[in-house]
């Protein structure tokens, strides 16, 4: 059964969109730019789609100027707006060419959806009037928030997502590293809802506004110098800015404006340098011109991205565009309108001067118009038209298929026309150009947009360059796909990636500081404190290296560190371990030589045994530097401190044992004296024994509870880490360096007693000497290791140990060294005791 049945689609007054197809089935409806009707004409075409035949009604607006003073106010331009679009919806339901509210006489002529768009308001308005006939409306443009569930179960939305189209601006806007914009919104109702509720969305991902502007408030009147001073504003806000990139959230109809902003200095002496901008313009923006701009440059959008609704080229179209032709009919005034306006030229009776020059053949080439007057490729509004009227077709088609069986009537059918919307929302089907046309839960059509790149040209032509995709079906953060390459940018840029920040970014190695009083996008830069780097542009904040590396110069790059010790094969440890060789070598030498004349008195006298002990302990203090030199390990850390320890206490108690001797046989010799029988090998070697055993227990205890280990030090040189020894246990440390002082200061202070006792050859003056030399080489020690780092901390101590053991080597006995060598003849015994 082939049922006869209607398809509505009604449009806002606008300016004339010149670009629009005279396609009869997917041309958009809208001429001027005045909300006032003069009277209405209709356009009807008949399609036949899947064999059945529709008949598409297709109203306009055609209006005139009027003069009203006191309509000047936008909300006043709203009222009439949703005026006229209530009209025309309310013209769709009644009797054709009767307007009779609420009353149909015929069955013929049942709208079943109305397809509308392109202003947002549009079908926000219609919805009030449509959603109580329970009739589908399909949108092909933006549409406005409905929050009545009712309304929203009647829609249908070709224009993809407006979420969608937010976050695929965001991304593109990112992926060309833009973070410092312009931006301007229609106004009112359309950029106060995109402020409140989309704005947010760029801020979180780091994009700020040098302005945001509202389109200047139209007016119903012919005043045009208080229209134009709100162009001239928005003009010089935007050739002031330093932002090179400028977001249009507009519509449609604002097209023609911004057309006109490089010849406002022809009306309005702004005395400013135009500068190119990047226009970023969204998906329901596209390219409109009023009459009078046929012949003005189009240069101002050149290198201009923008969206459009993923399209394709459907087979055949551009011809079909050139090929058509005014119908004489009386119902195709759109057409006729289109006509007289592209061609500049005027039919018969069409209300204008019959005696004009130029009258409209109708054989006029649609191929020699201009692209700025009529495209020749399908454009995504257009494109969107042609599925939505497929769609209604497949709808209907199912609808009557489901009820074929019963054989119903046109009338049974009109009063069942109400369940259409349900098989609207659940068509699915390929089109022509192979696309998928399917609607989600939403009633959204789940398709994407395309990427353009306007290119313009002298001859008043245009080019749009599709350089990329948004696509809805993968992850939010990869929306975008785009081919910069592709690109032509404003001829202003040199076919270099426009520069749109608030200042120069922030180069590696310095971090963000925000600049008081400034949006966020604007900052200084401050470079990275030492330890720390910025590896990026514009990093917020410098981060330190992982504890194995180190900041190079730029602080823009962590370099591993050197793994440093103090090695035999490095000069100051060849020097350090030739000095301890040098002194064990005398060591032993003096050692020989002493045992060599062991029966002579000056080696007898004050204790030939502790001599020997002594001499063994600095040959043994020598050779314990070498443990101190080389990579650290287990063994080496635990003998280091224990065996300096042990090893100077017993040189400490030999030297402390001596002294006491001395003092003991000085006082022994007075008579009477109780002292004798003190004097003896048997107290030296308790001295001796008594002081290292200390040592000794100390050292094993720390061993026992906390003993050294070897670590790497991390942190005390910037660009090494150094291989060392930890102490384990710091406390039991600093009691055998305290045992060690304790030693040191009871043998300076004997040894300073006894230094002017009477005796030809007192050794007490040797032992003084040798005592201030050792412990001004360790006072000296404390601060020059505190002020050391790295491997030299290790050198430091190296050599404290080595001058030390070298004082008490050459003080004590160097002078006996020169006696038993060179002058034996004072090796006397009568020599010691002639005082």
């Amino acid at each position: 059964m082939a049922a006869r049945q209607a398809i509505g689609s009604v449009a806002a007054p606008q300016r004339l969109n010149s670009s629009e197809k005279a396609d009869t089935a997917l041309a958009k409806c809208s001429v001027g730019n005045q909300p006032f009707i003069k009277h209405k004409r209709y356009h009807s075409e008949d399609l036949v789609i899947a064999g059945i035949s529709f008949q598409i009604y297709m109203i306009s607006d055609e209006v005139t100027f009027r003069r009203n003073p006191s309509d000047e106010l936008f909300g006043d331009l709203i009222y009439f707006l949703a005026r006229w679009i209530y009209l025309a919806t309310l013209e769709l339901l009644t009797t054709k060419g009767r307007f009779i509210p609420n009353y149909k006489c015929d069955l013929k002529d049942n709208v079943i959806s109305v397809i509308a768009g392109h202003n947002a308001f549009i079908g926000q308005f219609m919805s009030n009037i449509l959603s109580i006939y329970k009739i589908p409306q399909l949108m092909y443009g933006s549409t406005a928030e409905i929050d009545d569930n009712i309304q929203a179960a009647f829609f249908c939305q070709l224009f993809p997502n407006e979420d969608l189209q937010i976050m695929g601006l965001v991304q593109l806007l990112l992926h060309f590293q833009w973070k410092w914009i312009g931006l301007i919104v229609q106004s009112p109702e359309n950029g106060k809802r995109f402020i409140q509720n989309r704005l947010d969305i760029f801020s979180k991902k780091g994009i700020c506004f040098d302005f945001m502007e509202e389109m200047p408030k139209e007016s119903v009147t012919n005043d045009v110098e208080i229209q134009l001073n709100g162009y001239v504003l928005l003009y010089k806000t935007i050739m002031r800015s330093t932002a090179n990139v400028v977001i249009i959230y507009c519509e449609n109809e604002d097209m023609a404006v911004f057309r006109m902003f490089p010849f406002i200095s022809e009306y309005e002496d702004t005395q400013m340098k135009r500068k190119d901008k990047v226009w970023v313009m969204p998906a329901q923006m596209e390219f409109t011109s009023t009459p009078f701009q046929r012949y003005r440059g189009m240069d101002f959008i050149h290198g201009a991205l923008s969206l459009a609704v993923s399209s394709k080229e459907i087979l055949g179209f551009k011809k079909f565009t050139q090929m058509r032709k005014p119908s004489s009919e009386d119902e195709d005034s759109l057409t006729r309108v289109f006509w007289e306006n592209a061609f500049e030229c005027s039919f018969p009776n069409a209300g204008l001067d019959e005696d004009s020059d130029n009258q409209c053949t109708g054989e006029e080439s649609l191929e020699t118009l201009p692209e700025s007057v009529i495209e020749s490729s399908i454009t995504g509004q257009s494109y969107s038209i042609y599925n939505a009227v497929y769609a209604v077709a497949h709808a209907l088609q199912a609808m009557l298929s489901s009820k074929s069986r019963k054989r119903r009537n046109a009338w049974e059918l009109s009063q069942q026309s109400w369940q259409f919307h349900w098989y609207l929302k659940a068509v699915s089907f390929n089109n022509s150009a192979g696309d998928m046309v399917s609607f989600d839960k939403r009633g959204e059509l789940a398709t994407g947009f395309d990427v353009i790149n306007w290119v313009t040209f002298r001859n008043q032509s245009f080019h749009r360059i599709k350089i990329g995709n948004i696509a809805p079906v993968t992850s939010p953060e990869n929306l975008l796909t785009v081919s910069a390459e592709e690109i032509i940018w404003p001829t202003m840029f040199n076919q270099v990636q426009p520069f749109s920040m608030c200042n120069p970014p922030c180069s590696s190695g310095c971090s963000k500081i925000k600049i008081e009083g400034k949006p966020f996008c604007c900052y200084d830069c401050l470079k990275c404190p030492e330890g720390k780097i910025s590896n990026k542009t514009d990093a917020d904040d410098c981060f330190p290296c992982s504890e194995d590396q180190y900041p190079n110069q730029a602080h823009n790059l962590c370099i591993p560190k050197d793994i440093t010790f103090l090695s035999h094969e490095e000069p100051l440890g060849i020097t350090l371990t030739a000095i301890t060789s040098f002194f064990s070598f005398i060591s032993a030498m003096v050692l020989g030589i002493f045992i060599k004349h062991q029966d002579t008195p000056i080696v007898k006298a004050n204790n030939r045994n502790l001599t020997y002990i002594l001499l063994i302990a600095l040959l043994l203090s020598f050779l314990c530097t070498l443990l101190f030199i080389g990579q650290p390990d287990q063994v080496k850390c635990l003998m280091r401190q224990t065996s300096f320890g042990i090893i100077f206490s017993v040189a400490l108690s030999c030297i402390l044992g001596k002294t006491i001797i001395v003092v003991l046989a000085f006082m022994a010799t007075k008579p009477g004296s109780k002292m004798r029988k003190w004097v003896g090998q048997r107290l030296a070697n308790a001295i001796v024994l008594s002081c290292s055993l200390t040592q000794f227990s100390i050292c094993a205890v720390w061993l026992a509870i906390s003993p050294p280990f070897p670590d790497s030090d991390m942190h005390t040189m910037a660009e090494e880490i150094v291989l060392e020894c930890k102490e384990g246990s710091t406390t039991m440390f600093y009691i055998v360096l305290g045992f060690l002082g304790f030693l040191t200061a009871f043998s300076f202070s004997v040894a300073f007693l006894a230094r002017k006792l009477p005796d030809s050859f007192n050794e007490a003056k040797f032992i003084t000497f040798s005592m201030l030399v050792f412990c001004s080489v360790w006072i000296s020690f404390v601060p020059t290791y505190l002020s050391t780092k790295g491997k030299y901390m290790v050198a430091v101590e190296i050599f404290s140990i080595l001058a030390s053991a070298a004082g008490l080597l050459g003080c004590i006995f160097s002078p006996k060294c020169y006696i038993i060598i060179l002058r034996p003849d004072l090796n006397r015994k009568e020599q010691l005791t002639k005082k």
